[in-house]
């Protein structure tokens, strides 16, 4: 751990969100990240003369696009790759530039509209090497799904069980995302109904694979001192660490599973895997509630071992007996995650971490939630604090 590390604990926060998720037929990309950001603005109590950085996401509205319709000048502007990993980074990338002094307030900011059922085109075909998610373009396997599909069907191979486990993830976050009036999938689920659900592939069904849908989110990153005067409380940025990238990091699991190039072994995270913790100054044990990437449920899997709340193989039973829900020992997802409250790339997770420390969400609060961690399987992690 570094000086520099420690230095930057509790030195940025989050001061202002915005949120859309949900069907916008008429609208652009452009139009709702717009929308997005006024919220975020709003909720600050800022006016968009206060924001003096901009971070977008490669698909959907330019940056240039986006301050023209805003009419702002920045000094700090950055553009990102469209991947759900690539979500916590960015973040890191706002909080790094506020604290260096590169500018005083860094909007995040996206706009998205949902892609066609059926759609065969797809844009991992401009990158070299094609999908970089474990699936085989040249063979017509060109979705996310099928990556998370083979990473699941190995890791019961390698500790038992099947699809029956997957089920109290997604019953889990149906019942927070029913508590969530934003929510796009807000209808019961039970776990007969999830086993009655179709296969996608196996072992996962539909109601493994998240939703489909328009949105617009914005997280606004300041310095400490200037969030304490905005309008809202403060959501610190305590520790966080980057994705983890190699040979030996399928894009939709943890090490140690053997897909791909990916060698086999019990994974079990070293100190250097939890440098997020020591940069905050607290341990697992700590956490009030997680936040974890899941467009699909196997990852929540991954996710829990790759942190070592649980350990090689574990993770399966301890997504059981109502131990992930509001109201258990570890909270996952309680806005409904992208299962069910909607996916917004993966934004709208970031999001419910600052309305749950700020004691914003109704029935979903978690009672007393001081820290919650975002991480998932590829090691990203941004840890916040009340």
């Amino acid at each position: 751990m570094t000086e520099v590390a420690r230095a930057l604990r509790d030195r940025t926060a989050v001061c202002g969100t915005g949120l859309l998720i949900g069907e916008y037929p008429e609208r652009t990309p452009l139009s709702l990240a717009v929308e997005a950001y006024q919220l975020a603005l709003d909720d600050a109590g800022m006016k968009r003369g206060d924001v003096d950085g901009i971070i977008m996401l490669s698909f959907g509205s330019d940056y240039d696009r986006f301050l023209e319709a805003v009419g702002t000048d920045v000094r700090y502007s950055y553009q990102g790759w469209s991947h759900g990993r690539f979500v916590a980074p960015m973040l890191q990338h706002a909080a790094l530039a506020v604290a260096t002094g590169m500018a005083k307030a860094v909007a995040i900011v996206h706009g998205r509209r949902r892609k066609a059922y059926g759609q065969t085109a797809d844009f991992e075909m401009w990158r070299q090497g094609l999908g970089p998610h474990g699936e085989s373009p040249a063979y017509g396997a060109l979705g996310p799904v099928f990556g998370a599909a083979i990473a699941a069907q190995r890791y019961f191979h390698m500790y038992g069980g099947s699809n029956a486990d997957l089920a109290p993830i997604a019953v889990a976050f149906r019942k927070h995302a029913r508590l969530n009036p934003l929510s796009v999938r807000s209808d019961p689920m039970s776990i007969e109904d999830y086993l009655k659900s179709r296969w996608i592939i196996e072992p996962l069904r539909l109601f493994d694979c998240c939703q489909n849908n328009d949105g617009g989110a914005c997280l606004i990153i300041t310095s400490a001192e200037r969030a304490r005067d905005c309008r809202k409380p403060p959501v610190y940025v305590s520790g966080m660490q980057g994705v983890h990238a190699g040979r030996q990091f399928h894009n939709l699991t943890l090490p140690g599973l053997g897909v791909a190039q990916q060698e086999v072994y019990k994974y079990t995270p070293t100190k250097e895997d939890l440098y997020a913790y020591e940069m905050a100054g607290i341990t697992s044990k700590d956490v009030d509630a997680l936040i974890t990437y899941d467009a699909f449920s196997p990852l929540v899997l991954f996710g829990l071992e790759r942190f070592g709340f649980c350990g090689p193989g574990e993770a399966r039973e301890f997504v059981k007996g109502g131990r992930i829900e509001i109201g258990g020992e570890l909270p996952i997802n309680t806005s409904g995650g992208l299962l069910s409250e909607g996916h917004v790339i993966g934004w709208n997770l970031f999001i419910e971490a600052v309305r749950q420390l700020r004691h914003e969400c109704g029935e979903r609060q978690v009672k007393d939630a001081n820290i919650i961690q975002y991480g998932s399987f590829l090691g990203e992690s941004v840890i916040f604090r009340r």
